[in-house]
């Protein structure tokens, strides 16, 4: 086994630097993208609109920053070597709460921090670390705290104003987790998988006063129908029983309004073909919808009183956030592959600009369609922006599985395109956004089915020219990365090299060591643990193939990653070693990817450092 280490990059044949857009000419336009400040969608307080969090990478590290829009002051809140991200704000804005990990182990308990400035100390006293499962606040200082951990399951716990500690209200070994807490704070709404199907819960309604069920809403009754439901907020106003939830009943995510006290279901049957999600407009009276739609996204208001459906103008691409102000403006962060993202508002112009240098922009994507051994496939295709192909073509395949790649910026394939690479991302079976039953599609056969997918997006990017076949890239992170490893094992002629990071290697070995929410996942999709159904996951796994991988495999891995823990990646590392393969492997002091700017780079520029050595580069191929 070797080590990578840091080598330099020839890079003669990318775009080289530019000064046109305010960057360090000294420094690749590849690098300038991941190195350019960027925020995120601010969240904003109920009772105190005024007061913001948003997370950025102004300081090389993605933190969470406290803003004032009134009197425009913004300060720092977090500052950890491994960054934070996950934080919200309390109801009447006095405070931050985020979530305090180990090295980006994803274990730990909740910290509060004043929101303009002071100490932090733990947010609920008694409770001990755990993965976090749901966070809901309320306006009387009420705190619902979902947690989850391999001895205990997921359980619920409340803490009440002026009460020393926090009860627990809800216990389950199945998966759960806090979706919100009514306006009045004495109903608390939970999704749960009691039923075994981790991938579509149901939802139960507690009383706060007592943890009594008030209500349940399960579309998963019997077994016989696997369809999913989610909390999307309790209405904004005093009183107002209704639950706004998420549904699946005619193939495709979609909201509906349900009254938990008297049990009535309304049906908005909104007209659009593409999974639906919404919010509430914070006076009650509408919803924001975001429709998302064969890798593009827009909003919409859905007037609740008469039934409007009336579209919100934003440009064509992706909106990654939105949210309704009071006002009733929405802001939203937008962009496309070809150019970075912006926070906007319908108000006007441009809601925070970080300060610094720009991102410089990219190439469009293409949209493809091939025809699959599961029904029409798309894929979002990236070509060098001078030259003709057939060009060394990256696959660059999705984590999730239940996520999809979409006509969003994003700089790692920027950095590929860049180097004269083209790019092709699939939306296998799996993949969201294309009805529930191209979601759902993975049971049993994992990770062979998603790459038959991948395998014909391949023959089509062959046969059309775009894709040189000795020059062919198989790359991905999380699920992408175990992607990778499987399809060089159960694919080696197919491939030319190999990219996996954080992946999952070693499928047993990674149930056994992974966190419980996790293993409820592989479950359902297996249809069983590894004592259960041991050859699902002996077919679902990269290790019962390395002995067949041909190409050059480079693997990079967090040794506190909880999803993809690093025992499994050692025991495919060692199997590749003892047969004398061609891999690298690059070990880092973080869990599932990198908060740290520099690290990202670090770890592309690894991996395009390998690319190029093994394949040669563009220029030398055309």
């Amino acid at each position: 086994m070797t080590e990578s280490n840091e080598t330099g990059i020839d890079h003669s044949h990318d775009d080289g630097r530019d000064e046109s857009r305010g960057g360090d000419p000294d420094v690749p336009v590849w690098e300038q993208r991941f190195r350019a400040p960027r925020v995120s969608l601010p969240d904003w307080a109920e009772e105190a609109p005024d007061r913001s969090l948003f997370v950025s990478n102004a300081t090389g590290t993605y933190e969470l920053y406290a803003w004032d829009r009134a009197s425009g002051m913004q300060r720092q809140v977090t500052d950890r070597p491994n960054g934070t991200t996950d934080g919200t704000l309390s109801p009447d804005g006095e405070s931050v709460w985020w979530f305090s990990d180990t090295d980006g182990d994803e274990f730990g308990v909740w910290m509060r921090q004043p929101f303009e400035g002071g100490a932090d100390e733990p947010a609920v006293p008694g409770l001990d670390a755990s993965y976090p499962a749901g966070l809901a606040l309320g306006r009387d200082g009420t705190v619902v705290v979902g947690r989850s951990t391999d001895e205990d399951g997921s359980t619920v716990h409340l803490l009440r104003p002026g009460r020393p500690e926090p009860v627990e209200i809800y216990r389950h070994r199945e998966s759960a987790g806090v979706g919100d807490l009514s306006h009045d704070a004495s109903l608390i709404a939970v999704e749960h998988t009691e039923h075994g199907d981790s991938m579509h819960a149901s939802l139960r309604v507690l009383r706060a006063e007592d943890g009594s069920t008030m209500a349940e809403l399960d579309d998963t009754k019997g077994g016989t129908a696997e369809l999913g439901l989610s909390v999307l907020g309790f209405a904004p106003l005093p009183g107002d029983t209704r639950l706004l939830v998420g549904h699946q009943r005619r193939g495709r995510w979609e909201p509906m309004l349900w009254d938990v006290a008297t049990g009535t279901e309304t049906d908005l049957a909104l007209e659009l073909p593409g999974d639906v999600s919404a919010e509430w407009y914070p006076d009650g009276s509408g919803l924001l919808i975001v429709h998302g739609y064969e890798a593009r996204s827009e909003l919409w208001r859905y007037e609740i009183g008469t039934g409007a459906l009336v579209k919100v103008d934003t440009p064509a691409g992706t909106v990654s956030g939105a949210t309704a102000r009071p006002d009733g403006s929405v802001e939203y962060m937008w962009s496309s592959a070809a150019r970075p993202a912006v926070l906007r508002s319908t108000a006007g112009g441009v809601v925070l600009d970080p300060p610094g240098p720009k991102a410089p922009e990219s190439v469009p994507v293409e949209d493809v369609w091939v025809e699959g051994p599961g029904g029409r496939i798309h894929a979002l295709v990236q070509r060098p922006a001078t030259g003709e192909g057939p060009f060394p073509t990256v696959f660059e395949i999705h984590g999730g599985p239940a996520w999809h790649d979409s006509d969003a910026f994003a700089a790692g394939p920027a950095a590929w395109v860049d180097h004269g690479f083209a790019v092709v991302r699939v939306n296998y079976r799996g993949s969201t956004g294309y009805g529930r039953e191209w979601t759902d599609a993975l049971k049993h056969r994992v990770g062979l089915i998603e790459l038959e997918d991948v395998a014909a997006v391949r023959t089509w990017a062959v046969d059309s020219g775009l894709a040189d076949p000795e020059r062919l890239v198989l790359a991905g992170g999380s699920w992408g990365g175990y992607l990778t490893l499987l399809g060089l094992g159960t694919q080696p002629d197919s491939w030319s090299l190999g990219l996996a990071a954080v992946p999952v290697a070693d499928y047993v070995t990674a149930y056994n060591d992974e966190m419980e929410a996790l293993k409820a996942l592989d479950r359902t999709l297996l249809g069983g643990s590894p004592e259960e159904v041991p050859e699902r996951f002996e077919a679902s796994s990269p290790l019962t193939y390395v002995d067949a991988v041909k190409a050059p495999v480079y693997i990079s891995a967090g040794v506190n990653d909880p999803r993809c823990p690093i025992r499994q990646v050692e025991n495919y590392v060692d199997r590749l070693a003892a047969r004398g393969a061609v891999h690298e492997v690059y070990r880092y002091d973080a869990g599932h990817g990198s908060l740290v700017v520099d690290e990202r780079i670090k770890q592309l520029r690894l991996e395009l450092d390998f690319a190029l050595r093994h394949l040669g580069t563009p220029a030398e191929g055309n």
